[in-house]
């Protein structure tokens, strides 16, 4: 006879849970795993029946997702990720009452230790036979139970985030990404019952994620292609390629596709080694011995070119200063005469008008 769970037994239920949760803390897996799956395997006796009770069938779905939490992460910090499916087929029966969290939880874990192709398997079973009615998902499963090979009939609901969710995760991250099957992965988004505004955002992240593939996959090509590949390059190419001496005889390539600018380029890259063939020289004055790098060679080869054409230009260079220094002398001279040519009586100012002046006055 199937128990109902108490409110007496509700607490008990969700104290064992959180001492779980406190294994899984404390790095104590072992017993985390091993309390976890009886927790849940006594949920799926007592629990069962509550899908009419709305707010009894939400706190056993509340106490299902932590205990299965805990579950998979006790499984995983365990090395045992390749048991996480098994192990929640165990506890729940069907796969389609794995409350949605924990699933996810446990297809990540598996896709991150490289088992792509049973979680395709496993997220197909659960999101396979789901009605979308209103504001949510719906579908029936019949439970079996340990006493009965077939049990009631129960009505599971999942929101549409959540559904959403998963199959984001099933056809954008495993099948386009993982398994590179986007063209699958768009035909399954397409036929899928899916709200149409979710359907499109999930299209143009596949098509994205095609566009792009696509694009890597033609520059490849055109990277491989005989026309860039070394197949297609003359004898006395590849040895100027390679740097082998034999370049600098200067043979002329025998494809006759070569344009001016490309031949240009390959002659200046097999004359560069001539002129730097020596990297450095090295002076001994009796035990004293000095390096002189290539840059120090430039530059001293650069000074001496200034001091040649100053010395070649100096007689020049001299006239052309002598004339401007005289410029600015003359100009110098000519602005102190005209500020002092200018005479100023000092006493007008104090000096009395003439008689005729005043009369007139």
């Amino acid at each position: 006879m199937m128990g109902i769970i108490t409110a007496t037994t509700t607490s008990a239920i969700w104290k064992e849970i959180e001492l779980a949760e406190g294994y899984l803390v404390r790095g104590m897996f072992e017993e985390a795993a091993s309390l976890a799956s009886s927790i849940l395997k006594r949920l799926r006796e007592h629990g069962r029946g509550l899908a009419t009770e709305e707010e009894e069938a939400s706190q056993v779905y509340d106490m299902m997702e932590s205990t299965g939490m805990v579950l998979v992460q006790s499984l995983k910090e365990l090395g045992r990720t390749s048991e996480i499916l098994n192990q929640l087929r165990l506890c729940f029966v069907s796969v389609k009452f794995i409350p949605a969290r924990v699933l996810l939880a446990g297809a990540c874990f598996r896709i991150a230790d490289g088992s792509p192709l049973a979680v395709r398997e496993f997220l197909e079973e659960f999101l396979n036979g789901w009605i979308l009615e209103g504001e949510q998902y719906c579908t029936v499963v019949a439970e079996a139970s340990l006493e009965h090979e077939v049990g009631d009939s129960i009505q599971i609901v999942l929101g549409i985030d959540m559904y959403v969710e998963i199959v984001e995760v099933y056809a954008v991250n495993l099948l386009a990404t993982v398994l590179n099957n986007v063209d699958l992965a768009i035909s399954w988004v397409e036929k899928a019952s899916l709200p149409e505004k979710k359907r499109q955002g999930i299209l143009r992240k596949l098509h994205s994620i095609h566009s792009s593939k696509s694009t890597n996959t033609s520059q490849i090509s055109r990277a491989q292609s005989p026309a860039n590949n070394n197949e297609a390059c003359s004898p006395a190419e590849l040895q100027s390629c390679e740097g082998l001496p034999s370049a600098l005889k200067g043979k002329r390539p025998d494809n006759k596709k070569f344009t001016s600018k490309e031949a240009i380029l390959k002659l200046s890259e097999r004359m560069e080694p001539c002129f730097w063939c020596f990297r450095s020289f090295n002076l001994k004055f009796g035990n004293t011995q000095f390096v002189i790098s290539k840059g120090k060679m430039v530059l001293g080869c650069v000074i001496l070119l200034l001091c040649y054409i100053l010395r070649k230009k100096q007689a020049s260079v001299r006239g052309t200063l002598g004339r401007q220094l005289t410029a600015v002398k003359r100009a110098l001279v000519d602005m102190w005469q005209l500020a002092f040519s200018y005479q100023v009586n000092p006493l007008a100012a104090v000096q009395p008008l003439p008689a005729a002046t005043r009369g007139g006055q």
